[in-house]
Formats: structure tokens, C-alpha cells, sequence
């Protein structure tokens, strides 16, 4: 894959890692007992819906000019990028096994993306 088409790549995986985080926050805002309302107006549900579209449609973009087997190993790495904006933004532990097994990922991602 070219420099710009991983990249690009990249950005969408991003966009569904701060999704993610979204979603909790989204979780987080809900009464007890949530009513159809509480989630119709919930924000951070509806700002998470709308960045998973537009990932959503990058990621369209993205397989239209990539081989699925190059571009979707880079989805793994959510499995590194959730965790960690999870401890920077939401105060989440962060355990050395989440790292290490990060680490196993990138190199798997690395691996996985070369001809």
C-alpha cells in the first residue's frame, strides 16, 4: 500500500478508536432506567454514530483502492489505541499485558501488510 493510502487507513482506525470512547461516554450518560428518548438525544451517541459513518465511508473508500488482506490488519491496531485513549481520556488502567500484547499487534500489523 502507498504512504497516503496507509495513512489514510490509519485515520480510520483512529476515528473508530475515539468512537469507542464515544460510546462509553455515551453509555456513561444514560440514566438507570434510559427511555427511548434519553437515547434518541443522547449526544455523545449521536456524535459516535456520525464519526462511525463517516469511518464508515472512508473505510469503503479505502478497500475500493486497497486489498482487504493489506488494509484490515491495520484494524488490529484498535486493539492498542482504545486502551490507551481510554487511560488518557477516561482515567482507565492501563495493565503492561494491554501493552505487550499492543506490541504483538503493531508487529503482526507490520507483518501482515507487506507483500
Amino acid at each position: 500500500m502507498s504512504l497516503s493510502l496507509s495513512l489514510s487507513t490509519l485515520l480510520c482506525v483512529v476515528g473508530i478508536s475515539i468512537g469507542q470512547l464515544m460510546f462509553k461516554k455515551a453509555a456513561a450518560a444514560l440514566p438507570v432506567q434510559p427511555e427511548v428518548m434519553d437515547w434518541l438525544l443522547n449526544g455523545w451517541l449521536i456524535t459516535s454514530l456520525a464519526l462511525y459513518g463517516i469511518t464508515t465511508l472512508g473505510w469503503i473508500w479505502i478497500l475500493r483502492h486497497a486489498p482487504l488482506h493489506l488494509a484490515y490488519p491495520f484494524m488490529g491496531l484498535a486493539f492498542l489505541i482504545v486502551p490507551t485513549l481510554a487511560w488518557l481520556f477516561l482515567g482507565e488502567p492501563l495493565q503492561w499485558r494491554t501493552l505487550a500484547g499492543g506490541v504483538l499487534i503493531v508487529a503482526g500489523v507490520a507483518l501482515a501488510s507487506t507483500h
